[in-house]
């Protein structure tokens, strides 16, 4: 039998995370949110592994574009998380107007100064509880500077130096 779902929602948040922003854009629109449940599953064909909450109000653009740009944030970004966490009541196209964004192959936005920026086509969709898990290719990457990654642990923000 599973554990209780606050027990392990307890335990989850003594791994500390990457926090991304995973956008979207195309013909269904821009769209974002903020995760730190994004992972590498293989290298060839180089593809990455993002879990999107269903109630996630991008959701629909983000099936039907069929892109992500899963960005990277910095210590320095750590005001955009909440942007695009649904935290400042902004929602849609208005959360692009915080930060520079950028293009590179598939069009999703990529984040100008993100640590690094995984540009990648979706390929598969799974449901699994409350989440959608997105498996996406790579077509294109941006690393960034070595400023401090910013990560999520124990239920708050912290930095690291590479």
């Amino acid at each position: 039998m599973p554990i209780e779902r606050q027990q392990f929602r307890d335990a989850m948040a003594r791994l500390p995370a990457a926090v991304n922003i995973i956008t979207t854009g195309g013909p269904a629109g821009r769209g974002g949110f903020t995760a730190s449940a994004v992972c590498s599953v293989t290298d060839t064909p180089p593809t990455l592994l993002v879990c999107m909450n269903r109630t996630v109000s991008s959701a629909e653009a983000f099936r039907e574009n069929g892109v992500l740009c899963v960005n990277t944030l910095c210590a320095t970004q750590q005001d955009l998380s909440g942007i695009f966490a649904g935290m400042t009541g902004v929602d849609g196209e208005a959360r692009f107007a915080n930060g520079q964004w950028s293009t590179l192959a598939t069009g999703a936005p990529v984040l100008d100064g993100a640590l690094v920026a995984f540009d990648a086509r979706i390929t598969d969709m799974i449901e699994k509880g409350t989440h959608l898990v997105l498996f996406a290719e790579v077509e294109a990457a941006r690393i960034g500077g070595a400023d401090p990654a910013l990560l999520y642990f124990s239920r708050r923000y912290c930095d690291v130096a590479a």
